[in-house]
């Protein structure tokens, strides 16, 4: 969910040609790919993707709400989809009516909310009887380092924790996959050391930030090189136990009996 008072990289946006890039990043492009996967087959009414951003992670569906904090990742969004609708709304505090949609996606968005469980709590009230949530999360404690705290992750979650989490919101974990692994937190963990050095010598010299246009010779660069990488990524998470996944994505189900999914 973008809080543009705590954003990191929210001034970037306000530019066309940036957003183009965050749309290329590698494990967005895993993400996006992972979530659109988990809701392939699934019988799909109304959808509410929670904090998306002006990145969504689910777009090949139109009936759908986007929500975020940010007005203006909202009309961003509005001008770049052109579908579906969009509002300003707090996960913590959704103003939609009980049993609203068919589906609710949250995408690393638990992390950044000091209250999750009310949340969890939230996208249960709003979902529909047997609806489904999908969720992506970064997981386990102790990969918690710089990286988190530059993007203002207030956790990292273990699976035993998500899962408990879920069950007290009355959503039951029916699969859960792999979305990335080691390769991704080193990675990131370089990007946003580099990003906190420039960060510090920019606040040295002038206190203003003035972000130059990327030329499109390196956009193009930036979109292959980043479609390349994850791959790389991608057989990474793969080949690596889910004990070792950096980020885990849990389909769950609102159901009103005592049923239990088992075979996890």
């Amino acid at each position: 969910m973008i809080d543009v008072n705590q954003n990191r990289f929210q001034d970037f946006f306000e530019n066309e040609k940036y957003v183009t890039l965050k749309k290329f990043l590698y494990n967005y492009i895993l993400r996006k790919h992972a979530v659109e996967e988990a809701m392939r087959d699934e019988k799909k009414d109304l959808v509410l993707e929670v904090g998306s951003g002006i990145s969504p992670v689910f777009t090949s569906w139109d009936r759908i709400v986007y929500s975020d904090l940010s007005q203006s990742a909202m009309n961003m969004l509005k001008e770049m989809l052109g579908k579906g609708q969009f509002v300003v709304a707090d996960a913590v505090n959704l103003p939609f009516s009980d049993h609203s949609f068919s589906h609710v996606i949250a995408s690393e968005v638990l992390e950044h909310l000091e209250d999750d469980k009310r949340a969890l709590l939230e996208i249960s009230r709003v979902l529909k009887p047997d609806g489904v949530l999908v969720i992506t999360f970064p997981h386990r404690r102790f990969y918690f380092s710089h990286d988190d705290r530059f993007v203002k992750h207030y956790r990292r979650y273990e699976l035993s924790d998500m899962m408990i989490r879920l069950t007290e919101s009355g959503l039951h974990p029916v699969s859960i996959s792999k979305v990335l692994g080691p390769l991704e937190k080193i990675t990131m963990l370089a990007v946003t050391a580099c990003a906190s050095i420039i960060e510090r010598l920019k606040s040295r010299r002038d206190s203003s930030i003035d972000h130059k246009e990327p030329a499109d010779a390196f956009i193009t660069l930036f979109k292959w090189g980043n479609r390349l990488f994850a791959a790389f990524v991608w057989l990474d998470a793969l080949m690596m136990p889910r004990a070792l996944s950096t980020v885990l994505l849990i389909k769950a189900k609102k159901i009103t009996n005592e049923k239990v999914f088992k075979g996890i």
